[in-house]
């Protein structure tokens, strides 16, 4: 009995130093240089904290597009990349449990029944035990590694995140490219019967004497060349209902998007950005998680100068029918203990290595910081230069229209040469097109500053290995 309670009293003190000791370094966010405010967008800012995930939350509702809104949430639902990720973080959150099981001891069964003959006597052996395995945690080197092994699942999350915003962005971005294509095409087709009245006028004026031949020819080829064209947009149409099709899962074949217009208004994405929208953007979720990974690894590093403590024990009974009694009772207890004396500077190397790999996560995570800085701003920026180029393109598509209309009416009457005809005209179509270009950057450069906030607007938690 006094040998039991020495086992149990040392089992005791295990258990205690298991729960309290942990070498290496804890984990603190190191500091990353923030500025007090956005440049584009200096009121009403206040310093991030970066933080792990609230919902990125349906954020293309802004549009206000029905079909929009029926594609985009396909993405996370289908998209195989993302499944692939998925998986990633079901792997990870696995790799905790399987990690955290080293926490306890491990017991096995060991029945077995053996029947011998000797010297003309049948003998019959059976044997029932149970063995435990312990290794001690004491120095924290299992909880440090599960530390590890937890940020590793989180930054998986937050990768998904990540990954499942970019593709949601990039559909979104796909779906106003594929509109400016319809709207292009709408364009053309309308030239196109703008030309064909030209053309009428012309050969009008051919008839009653007043043209050129050359004239009635310029204006057909101005009318085929605009054809061709407008036929041309279905080849960037088709290779952009493609790629949607390819983010939500589907084969081409499967989907066939209705052509409609670009949308001409382009919603307002605050501008005075909250800290909590910086604080959303998985990107930096994932940094920092990697950085708590690395520097949980330095602990599992030390620990390894620390000796090892195994306990073990047996019970149960071995002998001849009957097998349960006092007589075949066998019962075994045991410590042992292990420590590296020279290694030869291994156990030294692992550890800088450990702190080395850590400094590099503080970098890594630092320059994202600042990265999603630098996104905000190139969208903010870019939203404020196409806003103000629309209001000065409109007006040069207005001037133009109105060069159109001139330049026919004086070639009717006799006082123009056909050539101010298609130069208005052509001046007309480019200056049509590059306001319908200027409305295609918005609504993108709208979509990309969204995601480089983290996404929508409602607070909810991503889930982690501890949600499991």
């Amino acid at each position: 009995m006094s040998r039991l309670r020495s086992v149990g009293a040392l089992c005791a003190i295990s258990l205690l130093l298991q729960a309290c000791v942990a070498v290496g370094p804890d984990y603190l966010r190191p500091d990353v240089t923030t500025p007090p405010a956005f440049k584009e967008a200096p009121k009403g800012w206040k310093i991030a904290q970066p933080s792990n995930g609230l919902d990125r939350g349906e954020w293309w509702r802004v549009y206000k597009d029905p079909l929009l809104n029926r594609l985009v949430p396909q993405v996370a639902i289908s998209n195989q990349n993302l499944k692939a990720y998925e998986a990633a973080y079901r792997e990870a959150l696995a790799v905790v449990r399987e990690t955290r099981s080293s926490l306890f001891p491990t017991v096995t069964a060991n029945p077995s029944i053996t029947r011998a003959r000797s010297s003309a006597v049948t003998t019959t052996t059976q044997t029932a035990e149970v063995n435990a395995s312990w290794d001690v945690d004491l120095w924290g080197k299992v909880r440090r590694q599960i530390e590890s092994d937890q940020s590793a699942a989180e930054a998986s999350a937050a990768e998904l995140a990540d990954l499942t915003l970019s593709a949601q962005a990039e559909l979104v971005i796909d779906y106003f490219d594929l509109r400016y294509q319809d709207s292009l095409e709408r364009l053309l087709n309308d030239t196109v019967a703008a030309y064909e009245r030209t053309l009428t006028i012309t050969q009008n004026q051919y008839a009653a004497g007043t043209a050129a031949r050359s004239d009635v020819i310029t204006a057909q080829t101005q009318l085929a060349s605009t054809r061709a064209s407008a036929i041309a947009t279905g080849q960037s149409r088709a290779q952009y209902e493609h790629a949607i099709a390819l983010l939500i899962g589907r084969a081409p074949a499967e989907l066939t998007i209705p052509k409609t217009a670009l949308p001409k208004t382009t919603p307002n994405v605050p501008a005075t950005v909250p800290s909590t929208l910086l604080e959303r953007r998985p990107d930096i979720a994932e940094a920092e998680r990697k950085m708590q990974q690395q520097n949980a690894l330095i602990g599992v590093a030390v620990a390894a100068f620390y000796p090892t403590v195994n306990l073990s024990a047996v019970a149960g009974y071995s002998g001849a029918s009957p097998l349960v009694s006092a007589t075949n009772l066998v019962w075994s207890l045991a410590a042992s203990g292990s420590q590296t004396l020279i290694d030869g500077g291994k156990r030294s190397a692992a550890v800088d290595a450990a702190g080395a790999a850590y400094d590099q996560s503080v970098a890594n995570y630092r320059h994202t910081v600042l990265s999603a800085f630098k996104d905000v701003e190139d969208e903010l920026s870019n939203l404020r230069i196409y806003r103000r180029q629309a209001a000065a393109q409109a007006e040069a598509v207005r001037l133009a229209r109105q060069a159109v209309t001139i330049a026919i009416n004086e070639y009717q009457a006799g006082t123009t040469t056909y050539t101010t005809v298609v130069t208005a005209q052509a001046t007309a179509l480019t200056n049509e097109e590059t306001a319908l270009g200027i409305q295609q950057n918005r609504l993108v450069a709208s979509a990309n500053l969204i995601k480089a906030l983290g996404g929508g607007w409602s607070a909810s938690q991503l889930q982690t290995a501890d949600s499991k």
